[in-house]
């Protein structure tokens, strides 16, 4: 581990104007630091509850048929509060196999219901050690064709930052579940006891814990920037709103809350990518505005004015 301790890269919000986020503006969070691979002695495992246990190296995973996803990654924010708000977010374009594949050359059998995925970090957070870092996922989302195990984003290959030589990435799902430095799948009966499963990214929903998965919904302001002095007259208010579930409809509120205006909204298209939202405003008047974005999406969930997900609000000064 290189830093062996948390790593954090973040950017502002007004850096991610473009459709798709450039790696270097992806913010990174590695809970135990940089996981540092050798390429050359890596092997990707896949045993547990399967009929035929296999293992691949770098050169046989990056060989097998490849499949693209365009899709969000989210940070769910602080794991030790999850009621703080976060912006971490980009969009970014995934290149790798199917995890359905894997699973169905290793033969799950009738038993396995939880996919379970294993990287090489490891180390001490919110001190409590932790040898490996462990996500699972329900077998049947697994299977599902836009789960991928990958090896690229945008173009070129993963940073060591970001998991190379391989990691997790399940669309529509927060970023604790993309394990990063991928070693092992392993297909298991019940979800398995460690720190990142069963004692963090756990919420409570509808009076009971359930783990972190579905995102939520969601949208940020990217320009004007906040800060921004800008003139009297026409203005563009946009950014991008994201949700598990296609968003449709984003309000733009420039009076600090009190009263809604319906901004344009993109189709989401049919990956899980986030959706651009505009808002023609009239500053017509100097002074100072708060600017509120709040996107719904399909199943109805509104951004609220508390919690990690709290409606994105910028201030900026019209002379």
């Amino acid at each position: 581990m290189d830093p062996a301790q948390t790593y954090r890269h973040l950017v502002p919000v007004d850096r991610l104007a473009e459709p798709v986020t450039p790696s270097d503006d992806v913010y990174v969070i590695a809970h135990m630091g940089i996981a540092r691979v050798d390429v050359a002695q890596w092997r990707l495992s896949v045993d547990g509850l399967v009929e035929r246990p296999f293992e691949l190296d770098y050169d046989a995973l990056t060989s097998l048929p490849a499949t693209e996803v365009t899709a969000v990654l989210e940070c769910f924010g602080n794991p030790v509060e999850p009621d703080v708000a976060t912006r971490r977010v980009g969009n970014v374009v995934w290149r790798g196999v199917r995890l359905a594949e894997l699973v169905r050359r290793a033969g799950p059998t009738p038993e396995a219901r939880y996919l379970c995925a294993e990287g090489l970090d490891s180390g001490t957070f919110a001190n409590v050690d932790s040898d490996r870092y462990v996500k699972d996922l329900p077998l049947a989302r697994a299977l599902e064709p836009d789960v991928v195990v990958v090896w690229a984003m945008n173009g070129g290959p993963l940073s060591a930052e970001h998991g190379f030589p391989a990691r997790v990435f399940v669309p529509g799902y927060f970023g604790t579940n993309a394990v990063k430095w991928l070693s092992r799948l392993t297909l298991t009966a019940e979800r398995p006891e460690s720190l990142f499963t069963t004692r963090l990214y756990n919420r409570r929903v509808d009076g009971e814990m359930r783990p972190v998965r579905e995102l939520d919904v969601h949208a940020v302001i990217v320009t004007p920037a906040d800060g921004s002095v800008l003139t009297r007259g026409a203005q563009s208010i946009g950014g991008w709103a994201w949700s598990a579930w296609p968003v449709r409809a984003v309000d733009v509120s420039t009076d600090g809350g009190a009263t809604w205006e319906p901004a344009r909204v993109a189709p989401r298209g049919g990956d899980h990518q986030w959706q651009a939202f505009s808002y023609a405003w009239d500053a017509a008047a100097p002074g100072r505005y708060a600017v509120h974005a709040r996107a719904t999406d399909e199943h109805g969930r509104r951004q609220p004015p508390t919690g990690r997900n709290r409606v994105h609000t910028i201030d900026v000064t019209v002379e």
